[in-house]
């Protein structure tokens, strides 16, 4: 079950998100929303949306009026992206472009390519892009958040 809260606010940026009319954003929501919505049980305080470089600065645009922090290049130890915060609803929405992981070895990973990992849920006449279990399991364990990973492992190998 999603917050109603959080719900209203994904329905007012989803149509933003898919408008035909205008240029396609390659774009998923990750993070907790995107595990709800493939089943599994959690809070969701935030909405994740995980897409290219050029998404991120697209999102921007169509969301100016929600800004919180401008997309900027954002890096820490361990992933760095290109990074938005917006607010709609009094939620708060992340949005993380070309986003990088850094691997136990140290080196950067290339951009993650969001297509490659989305898969597609149908919730309350939308349908949504979504990153897929397997790919977030990976990522918590690049993240060196091994329960997380290991609770959506878990999820999968019981489906």
């Amino acid at each position: 079950m999603i917050d109603p809260k959080i719900l209203k606010a994904f329905k007012r940026i989803y149509p933003e998100l898919t408008n035909p009319a205008r240029k396609p954003i390659h774009w998923a929501v990750t993070g907790s929303l995107g595990m709800v919505l493939h089943g599994m049980t959690m809070e969701i305080h935030d909405i994740d949306i995980q897409t290219d470089k050029e998404g991120a600065y697209e999102i921007e645009r169509r969301l100016v009026t929600s800004l919180v922090k401008l997309v900027h290049f954002k890096a820490s130890e361990i992933v760095r992206s290109y990074f938005g915060v917006f607010e709609v609803e009094g939620i708060k929405i992340e949005v993380m472009g070309g986003l990088q992981h850094r691997s136990l070895d140290q080196s950067w990973l290339p951009p993650v390519q969001v297509e490659l990992h989305k898969e597609w849920i149908d919730y309350e006449g939308m349908s949504i892009p979504v990153m897929s279990l397997t790919h977030e399991a990976e990522a918590y364990d690049l993240y060196r958040r091994t329960e997380k990973a290991q609770k959506i492992k878990e999820f999968i190998a019981k489906k």
